[in-house]
């Protein structure tokens, strides 16, 4: 029987504001995401004969902070050229995707949503005074109607890897936008309902290699 529900999820967005110049605070963000060539990685991982032959590789293409680039859009683009948006000329806005495909089978071999939250997205706006504004949504928070507590300490692991890097990118004290800790908010009833339902007619199976694609960006 087919079926839709909609699934209410409070996100925590964390938003870092700094003096820094645009440039700066990218370069020290990409200090700790590597940025591989993504597409003959890729197929490397899809290649693989084993999970230790895939965690290898990942483990080697990945940057200090557990990260590596999947893609960057530049949508600056469009805002540059856009006659109804004058005040973006010369600035730059930055959606950054960048995970860890192992990060990700950790957290969807309990939470198969849990692919729609990574990898995740960091934005990066240069602001009209020179400095930078970057931009977080939390994972833990996307997971807690899901109320999986082995997902979400992958994910609180996977927060506090990429907020301790933009801290350091952007200059802003550790823990002055509030903790990284878990997001206590109970999954309300049609949630419950519908994540038990999810649960039951998901087969069990042990965690399988996560299949990652790049896709195409125009």
């Amino acid at each position: 029987m087919a079926s839709e529900h909609a699934l209410d999820v409070v996100m925590r967005r964390h938003v870092l504001a700094s003096d820094r110049p645009f440039d700066e605070v990218l370069a020290g963000i990409f200090s700790g995401i590597s940025q591989p060539d993504i597409a003959q990685l890729f197929s490397k991982l899809e290649t693989s004969g084993t999970y230790q032959q895939f965690s290898s590789l990942v483990e080697q293409a990945q940057g200090r902070a557990g990260l590596m680039r999947f893609w960057q859009l530049d949508l600056d683009n469009a805002l540059t050229l856009d006659p109804e948006a004058p005040d973006w000329t010369g600035r730059r806005l930055v959606r950054l995707i960048a995970g860890n495909p192992v990060t990700m089978g950790q957290m969807t071999r309990h939470v198969a949503d849990a692919g729609s939250y990574a990898p995740v997205t960091v934005l990066i706006e240069e602001t009209p005074d020179g400095g930078t504004r970057v931009a977080y949504d939390s994972v833990v928070s996307a997971l807690a109607p899901y109320d999986n507590a082995a997902a979400s300490t992958v994910a609180e692991r996977l927060d506090a890897e990429v907020l301790g890097l933009l801290r350091e990118a952007t200059g802003v004290p550790a823990g002055e936008g509030g903790d990284t800790g878990a997001w206590n908010q109970p999954p309300t009833a049609a949630a419950a309902c519908l994540i038990m339902a999810s649960q039951r007619s998901r087969p069990s199976a042990a965690a399988r290699v996560p299949r990652v694609r790049p896709a195409a960006w125009s």
